[in-house]
Formats: C-alpha cells, sequence, structure tokens
C-alpha cells in the first residue's frame, strides 16, 4: 500500500499538474465505466504531458476487486495511462485486502488525504 506521507507508487513525478477524478459513494459497473471513459476522454483532450487519477472511495472500492467484471475497462484505462487508485480506508471497511485488487489497481492509505495534496500541488479536481 502506498505511504500517506509521499506519492502514490507509479505516481507522477514532483512538480507534474494532472487531473484527479474523484469517484465516491456507492458506484454501480456502469457507472465506473463511465467515469474510466471520462478518463479516457480527457487523457485524448489533454495529451499524454498531464498526469490522470481516478481515485475511488466508498463502497465502490468492490468494483476494483478481482473478479468484478471491470478488468477490461481497468486495462484499457491503465494502457492509456490513467492510474487508478482505491481508497485504502473504503477497501478494508469493504472486507477487502490488498491482494484483493483488480491487477493494476493501487491504494492510497486515505482518499481525502490524496486528494487533499493532489489540490495544494495544483492538479485540477473533478467529481464524477
Amino acid at each position: 500500500m502506498a505511504s500517506d506521507s509521499g506519492p502514490a507508487v507509479g505516481a507522477p513525478d514532483e512538480g507534474t499538474r494532472g487531473l484527479l477524478i474523484h469517484a465516491a459513494g456507492p458506484l454501480g459497473h456502469d457507472a465506473l465505466t463511465g467515469i474510466l471513459r471520462s478518463a479516457a476522454n480527457a487523457r485524448a483532450a489533454l495529451g499524454t504531458a498531464a498526469a490522470i487519477e481516478v481515485v475511488v472511495q466508498g463502497p465502490g472500492v468492490q468494483l476494483l476487486a478481482n473478479g468484478a467484471a471491470l478488468n477490461e475497462a481497468v486495462d484499457d484505462a491503465r494502457q492509456l495511462g490513467v492510474q487508478l487508485l482505491a481508497c485504502g480506508n473504503s477497501f478494508r471497511s469493504a472486507g477487502l485486502e490488498d491482494s484483493d485488487l483488480t491487477a493494476g489497481v493501487q491504494t492510497v492509505p486515505a482518499a481525502i488525504a490524496h486528494l487533499a495534496r493532489r489540490q495544494w500541488d495544483g492538479w485540477a479536481y473533478a467529481r464524477l
């Protein structure tokens, strides 16, 4: 799990600005697929110089577990350079462990702290 005192594993270089997409609350398969599609649209519009992260917080983290039928959408997003992050607190609250994560999805200890740090670093924020 990524440390709350530093950047997430695979994080952009310090000073890189990007787009942080926050997906919170109960999410259905279609909703998270739409959020990942929005991230892909942002990638197409912003180019590869901008970092893009999707942070999932709340019960929707269950959609990032192995076998949750989103593996293809997750793989597509990753191939575009979109980093998917699950809130570690939410993941544990859902009774899941890091080993339950779909390949390529990482965690941050607390989504709220990650959101704050990214905004302090000048990242754009979108809640979908």
